[in-house]
């Protein structure tokens, strides 16, 4: 290439640089982060909005539990046309036969009563029942986390996979311009005959299988954003490349198994699990009993008494009852039976879900640890594939290699950098994984510019609440 040519060339590509330039600065600004992606989908994520709505519901247990204790009042009003008659004996008449008077009555009789019970003893029954509501709440409350960490982990998941098929499909794209211009060269030596047909034959080849490779890449890549935009809620603009969180993850897979054991969600999840079932058990003995009230009523009746126009009557009580259950069929037996049953079985969940959770740690410490290795050997791979595809070259420019070398050494090198790539994302991917599997993946671990959702705010709203039909959120 001529001195004058190349300064030509120059000139062209200085404004396009400057224009590449301008455009990325650009770009940049809207550019996406791993941590504004996980942002969108713990805010907006139907799935993470609707747990927690599920806890909220579960909170109003609890003060549903507690109504047992508390005092009852109620007011009756009745009232209506009411007919009598009446028949009074009236001595005897002069031949010594019973005599009687008849009498009818039209009235409208009228009766209103107030009455409260207060509940003093009841066999413990709303102790347990609050025990057992606050149980369900706190399993549901890991039941969230849990669900959080998931749509976490999905969300990175996603991200990760959109900037792997990006990068894959770009390798394959810039294979095609390498083939081609290869097939170019091929053509050019075949003129002068230093190679013949066959290895035209086999750049030709090359580059169609190249192409066909790149359509299974832009495939793959547009499902990658299908599911990308169905997570997190966006087209992909520009995601920028993310680090694996080998800082948050604790030494040693030992040590991970250790840690998931006491804090994964579904562990806590369980063993509140088990405190409600135990609860439940309480619960049903306390229908065996006794249960001890204190109630009062006081009713005032209008033209009540033997329905004549005019009587009233005003009354009043204050009564204690105590009711001692003797055999009410059997039920309340078979009740305890199965709640004891049922603690028993909450009780091999925790083992269960401690089996899973271990297994789940050492998968995803697995992955993370193999894709770790895999980024140090296919970086190897890739800067010896480099240099072998131009010692390739350079002796096939002097016979001492054919075509098909040429077109093998470059489809090493594009599989070494295609293993780079994938590499590197199972190793973020992975360490998301071992993050999730221990229950540390939350906005709080992850620095997310997010506040954090806390369910105590609304049970703390609600849990000592006596009277309203809204809801915090004013509904």
């Amino acid at each position: 290439m001529s001195v004058r040519a190349a300064s030509a060339r120059k000139r062209s590509i200085v404004p396009a640089l400057a224009a590449c330039v301008l455009l990325c600065a650009t770009m940049g600004a809207r550019a996406e982060t791993i941590g504004s992606a996980l942002v969108k989908i713990y805010i907006n994520n139907p799935d993470l909005n609707e747990r927690r709505a599920s806890v909220r519901v579960r909170d109003e247990d609890v003060p549903k539990a507690a109504a047992g204790n508390r005092p009852r009042a109620s007011l009756s009003l009745n009232g209506g046309p009411q007919r009598t008659g009446t028949r009074q004996p009236a001595g005897f008449d002069a031949f010594h036969n019973r005599a009687f008077v008849d009498d009818k009555y039209s009235g409208l009789p009228k009766t209103t009563s107030v009455s409260a019970t207060l509940p003093l003893f009841d066999g413990f029954h709303t102790k347990h029942a609050v025990a057992q509501a606050e149980s369900g709440v706190f399993a549901a409350r890991a039941d969230l986390l849990q669900t959080e960490q998931q749509a976490l982990l999905s969300g990175g998941t996603a991200y990760m996979n959109v900037l792997r098929d990006t990068a894959v499909s770009n390798l394959r794209k810039n294979n095609i311009a390498v083939l081609a211009e290869q097939l170019r060269v091929t053509r050019d030596r075949q003129l002068f005959g230093e190679v013949t047909v066959t290895d035209v034959s086999q750049a030709e080849a090359a580059l169609a299988q190249a192409r066909s490779d790149y359509t299974a890449a832009q495939g793959a890549l547009e499902n990658s954003i299908a599911n990308y935009v169905q997570i997190i809620g966006d087209e992909p603009k520009r995601l920028e490349p993310a680090a694996p969180l080998e800082r948050l993850l604790p030494k040693s897979r030992e040590a991970a198994i250790e840690a998931a054991l006491s804090e994964h969600p579904g562990v806590i999840a369980a063993l509140h699990q088990v405190d409600a079932a135990q609860s439940a058990v309480h619960v049903a003995e306390s229908a065996l009993s006794p249960t001890l009230s204190l109630g009062a009523q006081v009713y005032q009746q209008y033209d009540s008494y033997l329905g004549y126009p005019g009587t009233r009557q005003l009354s009043g009580q204050v009564f204690g009852q105590v009711n001692v259950p003797l055999y009410q069929g059997g039920g309340e037996y078979a009740a305890t039976r199965q709640a004891k049953e049922q603690l028993g079985q909450a009780r091999i969940h925790v083992d269960a879900q401690r089996n899973s959770v271990r297994a789940a740690v050492v998968q995803a410490y697995s992955q993370f640890t193999t894709a770790r290795a895999a980024i140090v050997f296919n970086r190897t791979a890739v800067k010896a594939a480099e240099t072998a595809l131009r010692g390739v070259r350079d002796e096939a420019a002097f016979g001492q290699r054919t075509t098909y070398d040429v077109l093998k050494a470059q489809q090493d090198l594009l599989n070494a950098r295609v293993n780079l790539v994938t590499a590197q994302r199972d190793m973020v991917v992975g360490s998301y994984a071992v993050l999730a599997a221990i229950g540390r993946l939350s906005v709080k671990s992850l620095e997310l510019d997010a506040p954090a959702y806390d369910p105590a705010v609304h049970f703390d709203q609600i849990k000592d609440n006596w009277f309203g039909l809204s809801i915090p959120d004013g509904l």
